[in-house]
């Protein structure tokens, strides 16, 4: 009888599970105002995409751009990006602050002027796995990484990354 019973109870978990019915509560994802320090431009509201797809596009695009203002908007307070060698950002003050530094020329120590394009896509649910290059002007060579994405309610909630700037090789 207790077999039976754990049967039923594993299968209905199994349905509620494929149904959609036993999912994680709603995160309400707020956007605390945050502020370039290098700019002292502000970022007051999330900006939310429509698809996993959408959310990781607008990201390269930002990147691409330079553009710290619409990186911003996809990243709500609840946001971790976890960098290679172990490193974890929480927080969007701190993830702020990361990417005032990367919008900057290469001249003033950052990245201005990189672009990332995407080599291959894998995407599961709310995650898109990206396998990109960076190429710039000021870089000796290509270099190439991988990110997950994590999205949820259209904005960007996590990323795990392989870049590591210190790794790039720069013209001399």
């Amino acid at each position: 009888m207790l077999y039976k019973t754990f049967k039923l109870a594993a299968l209905f978990v199994f349905i509620m599970i494929l149904t959609g019915c036993a999912s994680s509560p709603k995160v309400n994802y707020t956007a605390a105002t945050v502020t370039n320090a290098n700019s002292g431009e502000e970022s007051t509201a999330l900006v939310r995409e429509n698809t996993p797809a959408d959310v990781v596009d607008q990201h390269l695009n930002a990147l691409n751009g330079c553009d710290w203002k619409a990186l911003m908007a996809q990243y709500p307070d609840q946001v971790e990006i976890h960098l290679s060698g172990g490193t974890v950002i929480k927080g969007r003050q701190a993830v702020a602050d990361l990417f005032a530094g990367f919008v900057l020329t290469p001249e003033n120590s950052g990245l201005c002027g990189i672009t990332f394009s995407e080599e291959s896509r894998m995407v599961i649910n709310g995650t898109l796995v990206v396998q990109w290059v960076a190429n710039a002007d000021f870089l000796a060579e290509p270099y190439k990484g991988s990110d997950a994405y994590i999205t949820d309610d259209g904005l960007m909630v996590s990323m795990v990354t392989t870049f590591n700037g210190a790794d790039l090789i720069m013209k001399k």
